[in-house]
């Protein structure tokens, strides 16, 4: 008997998905810059245009060979693992940290702080997530761990000696135009010149994510350029300022963008647009309603433009002023070394790992950072009290001679980043296959192989390994295109709510992701833009660094 679709075969083409062909095209594209502020709608057409400047093909370059049996840095693994066993959940006990002795004023207040949160869980309990960022700073590498109730739940890691291309900004020299491409070439002081595709050079829109607030009177009175002005006002010789999205790759050189972005705490500043916005992963409508109130008697300069960042949710308006005053300080120190500094030179660099982590995870529901390096420590405290100095106490300094990842638990779950079978603890499991083409990741019910009610157990395992699968997709960094091969569910609605508890545990990824609903033959498809190499490229790369050293 042979498979027929319902429907028919051939009498029913399927409707085209276009932001799935878009979402395709970006994450086939490579590594792109971090924050998702502006419209990419024309990435399709910018990345061809990309690979026929490199001589590739339209479509690109094939994947890089996976690594090979030999790199891996575990031992073999069994083919069909053993279940483990499921143990009854303990409540968790956060680690506690010897700290250095303080002065009397100091220790008074921190006894009487730890005294009143006491009696007020004793009035009434709250069930509380204790969400901690562990960081181990070392002179070769900054690790950086977000567990929650102990359990990893993302993993960064960055090499002290590499340079923050993405993010970066500097100032240019155009050297050609090419107008089939519809692309200029810009030198920025590296070995290969910039693409800077026209489509990033005209002002662009907002993301979807992002929605538009008006601000009166905040109007540029400065037309806007089009795509015939370009050569124009950009001949060959002339000076651009220019922001890297995306580093070079095989005979690419760096792409870049005009439409700046300077990420703060609470805000993004954009010099180059007037036009204003606010978070839509912020949900709750008076929330914003607050917030766009308090936008739009911000003093932003006319010409500029701002962005509510999520971590600004509940937060009062004098952080986003404080905010405010940073980045444009920020944008005003750029904007000397544009005027003093020649050509292809970089006039603002990313921050490490150690700033973006201030930056971007110290939020309210985090109760503390701990880094086990004193000047790490004293420049995150530093960093955070210009903000808000009441956040700034929530630094600790490591000083037990146990290394911090082991005392926290974080080794060994590492351990599980490079692991291709990943346990449940209803008995079941994942299998995690990274290739070529894609990756892909498959479900199994392990020990339940049946029993009465077969069918909730099976969506139990489901949804469980989805919860799973959104976790170990943020850990290992996994990009591109992604299969997964769930468990066959007979119920439409069982394949529903699969579908749905995948695009709610997406939601907390930084990175852009793009989902398909369960097809017929039962795979789910998506694709993950990742923002940085995976965690098993920078382990491999470091693992070489050291070994080439010992030779």
């Amino acid at each position: 008997m042979r498979f027929r679709p319902s429907g028919g075969l051939g009498h029913t083409s399927q409707k085209p998905d276009r932001e799935a062909s878009e979402a395709r095209a970006e994450v086939v594209g490579g590594t792109a810059a971090p924050e998702k502020v502006y419209d990419r709608r024309h990435a399709q057409e910018i990345e061809r245009a990309e690979n026929i400047a490199a001589g590739l093909p339209p479509e690109g370059a094939p994947a890089e060979p996976h690594p090979t049996t030999e790199e891996k840095l575990e031992q073999p693994e069994q083919a069909q693992p053993t279940p483990m066993p499921v143990e009854e959940k303990k409540q968790f006990e956060p680690v506690p940290i010897v700290e250095k002795p303080k002065g009397l004023v100091d220790s008074i207040r921190v006894a009487a702080t730890n005294l009143v949160k006491k009696v007020q869980r004793l009035i009434k309990p709250v069930k509380k997530l204790h969400k901690e960022v562990i960081i181990n700073a070392e002179t070769l590498e900054t690790r950086v761990a977000v567990s929650e109730d102990g359990k990893l739940e993302e993993f960064n890691i960055e090499r002290t000696t590499e340079e923050r291309l993405v993010g970066s900004i500097f100032k240019g020299k155009v050297r050609n135009l090419q107008d089939d491409l519809k692309a200029a070439f810009v030198d920025i002081g590296f070995e290969k010149n910039a693409f800077l595709h026209y489509w990033d050079i005209v002002p662009s829109n907002f993301d979807s994510g992002v929605e538009i607030v008006e601000r009166e009177g905040r109007r540029r009175d400065k037309p806007k350029i089009t795509q015939k002005d370009i050569p124009r006002v950009y001949p060959p010789g002339s000076e651009i300022i220019v922001q890297v999205t995306k580093g070079p790759i095989g005979t690419k050189g760096p792409r870049v963008t005009t439409n700046l972005v300077l990420p703060g705490r609470y805000l993004v500043l954009l010099p180059n647009s007037d036009q204003s916005g606010i978070s839509r992963k912020i949900e709750n409508q008076q929330e914003r309603q607050r917030l766009k109130k308090i936008l739009r008697e911000l003093p932003i300069p006319d010409g500029m433009g701002v962005i509510m960042r999520t971590v600004g949710e509940g937060q009062q308006k004098r952080y986003f002023i404080r905010d405010l005053f940073l980045l444009l300080e920020e944008w005003t120190q750029i904007q000397g070394r544009i005027k003093s500094q020649p050509p292809a030179t970089c006039v603002f660099q990313e921050p490490d790992l150690i700033e973006r982590t201030v930056r971007d995870f110290l939020t309210e529901d985090v109760e503390r950072i701990v880094v086990d390096n004193q000047k790490a420590h004293d420049r995150m405290r530093d960093m955070i009290s210009k903000i808000s100095k009441r956040s700034a106490n929530k630094i600790k300094l490591y000083l037990e001679p146990q290394p911090i990842f082991d005392r926290f638990n974080i080794s060994k779950q590492l351990e599980n980043a490079f692991s291709r079978q990943v346990h449940l603890k209803s008995g079941g499991y994942i299998v995690i296959d990274e290739t070529e083409a894609l990756v892909a990741i498959d479900v199994n019910t392990g020990r339940h192989k049946g029993g009465r009610d077969q069918e909730s157990t099976i969506l139990k395992v489901n949804i469980e390994a989805a919860d799973e699968i959104c976790r170990q997709l943020r850990l290992r960094n996994m990009g591109g295109l992604i299969v997964l091969d769930f468990i066959d569910m007979k119920h439409p609605r069982d394949r529903q709510n699969v579908y749905n508890r995948m695009k709610e545990g997406l939601r907390r990824d930084k990175a852009k992701t793009h989902i398909l609903p369960i097809s017929q033959l039962g795979l789910m498809e998506m694709t993950r833009q990742r923002h940085s190499e995976s965690v098993r490229a920078a382990v491999l790369t470091i693992a070489r660094i050291a070994k080439a050293a010992a030779r």
